[in-house]
């Protein structure tokens, strides 16, 4: 289901996708000739799939199933709602927190961070501002999408921690 969602908006962005390629190559490309930047192959890819994923959460938050302007501001509402193993259940519970744990992959690796409290506020900073722009462009506001996003924030977190504790161990034998 979540492949399927990943291939179907790739299908939908690959255009704007191409451009932005485009783009952020050359820029980095002239960036690293002029200032005499390091190139780190690693680093850059990092960063260009994360840019891949802020154009695709854009394009999931903002171009489906318009509802005009209705919000739940009751926790649990909308989690407690769907049987779970549903296909309503992945798509929305799951869904939201599978949305969030790159975003909270990418920070951990990004500012080195040993605890998930920076990971879990930006987690609510940007869910907040999906949520409330949804809200004015005709779709849902709903508090249990933050919630949820903000747990695949912190899961993400997590898996990175585990990982970097795990490497380290490995490291060390």
């Amino acid at each position: 289901m979540f492949l399927e969602t990943i291939i179907l908006v790739f299908k939908q962005i690959w255009p704007m996708l191409v451009i932005l390629s485009v783009v952020l190559i050359s820029i980095r490309i002239t960036d690293i000739i002029i200032n005499k930047k390091k190139f780190n192959l690693f680093n850059d890819i990092i960063s260009f799939v994360f840019l891949v994923y802020v154009l695709m959460i854009f394009h999931v938050v903002t171009f489906h199933d318009v509802d005009w302007s209705t919000y739940n501001l009751n926790f649990f509402r909308e989690i407690l709602r769907y049987e779970v193993g549903s296909s309503l259940f992945f798509r929305n519970i799951l869904g939201n927190i599978v949305m969030f744990i790159p975003f909270g992959l990418y920070l951990t690796y990004y500012f080195k961070l040993k605890k998930p409290y920076l990971v879990l506020l930006l987690g609510f900073i940007l869910s907040l501002s999906i949520e409330i722009t949804q809200f004015f462009i005709g779709r849902v506001f709903d508090v249990d999408d933050i919630l949820l996003n903000v747990i695949g924030a912190g899961v993400g977190f997590y898996i990175y921690d585990i990982g970097r504790r795990i490497a380290g161990r490995k490291c060390l034998k």
